[in-house]
């Protein structure tokens, strides 16, 4: 029963994305990646200090790659939102499960067997589904930009596994990657105009922050409390919340080879958390 805390954090992580959509109209991608971020940074910093718990840590070549690549893909992800349909985005950023794998098995940590080469080619036919003929013209850069996301939280989530297996604190490991995201947020946003805030962007960019990081605790007792391998699958709702949040708010309305394929991906990434969680070279 723990591991239905994942369905309260995929439905944070969903509002985040609403409020995304919603400030991207109003602020660039980089704003709204700073204050996602530096609300986070805030609050884990009153967290560590609270537990106790020391920022040094001798891992920073893989914080680095860790704090680094989920950045980008924070990035690309939030960019992909103000692009496409919520359903889309969400969908093409949970796409991270199957890229896991590839990387997994191209470093030796897992073995390519049967049900991963299913998984994996069910997930990729379903992404060249969404791509096309499921998006307009105009909507195929944002459809890469969002498989882009994907693909680099596949190797954030990588470092994290690794990090872990070394017996990083996991406070520790969410604070440098809001670290390095505000910082290298700040720098990105020198590069273009800044946009004051007001009262209604100020809302939803604090919804942003605040969505966030509620769906970050909530997702790390699911996965302390409860079954791993449950709780990943479950991670998958955010694409329903997102898929009625979109239809809700923005009347969006998805071809039937577009749920489809977001079915296909689903699918295949709840497949390849399985393969690979079971795989017995995975537990190295």
């Amino acid at each position: 029963m723990q591991s239905l805390w994942m369905i309260i954090a995929s439905f944070f992580f969903a509002c985040m994305g609403v409020c995304v959509k919603l400030a991207s109209s109003q602020y660039l991608a980089a704003e709204i990646v700073f204050y996602r971020s530096f609300i986070n940074l805030l609050f884990l910093l009153v967290l560590v200090k609270a537990r106790g718990i020391p920022v040094k840590t001798p891992l920073w070549g893989l914080h680095v790659l860790r704090s680094g690549s989920g950045c980008v893909s924070l990035m690309l992800y939030f960019y992909a939102i103000s692009m496409l349909p919520l359903a889309s985005a969400v969908t093409l950023s949970y796409t991270s499960p199957l890229f896991l794998a590839v990387y997994l098995v191209l470093l030796g940590k897992a073995r390519l067997r049967g049900g991963m080469i299913f998984a994996l080619v069910l997930g990729f036919f379903g992404v060249i589904l969404l791509l096309r003929p499921s998006f307009q013209a105009d909507q195929l850069f944002g459809g890469v930009i969002g498989l882009a996301s994907g693909m680099v939280a596949g190797l954030a989530y990588f470092n994290v596994k690794e990090l872990g297996a070394r017996g990083e604190a996991e406070e520790r490991i969410v604070f440098y990657f809001a670290l390095v995201t505000t910082a290298v947020s700040t720098v990105w946003m020198a590069f273009f105009e800044f946009h004051a805030v007001d009262w209604h962007g100020g809302l939803l960019l604090l919804g942003v922050g605040t969505f966030g990081t509620l769906a970050q605790l909530v997702m790390t007792r699911a996965y302390k409390r409860g079954n791993a391998l449950a709780s990943a699958s479950l991670a998958y709702s955010t694409v329903i919340f997102a898929s009625l949040f979109g239809m809700l708010f923005w009347k969006e309305t998805l071809t039937a080879g577009a749920w489809s394929a977001i079915a296909l991906i689903v699918c295949s990434g709840v497949f390849s958390t399985w393969y690979s969680r079971a795989n017995p070279a995975d537990q190295d």
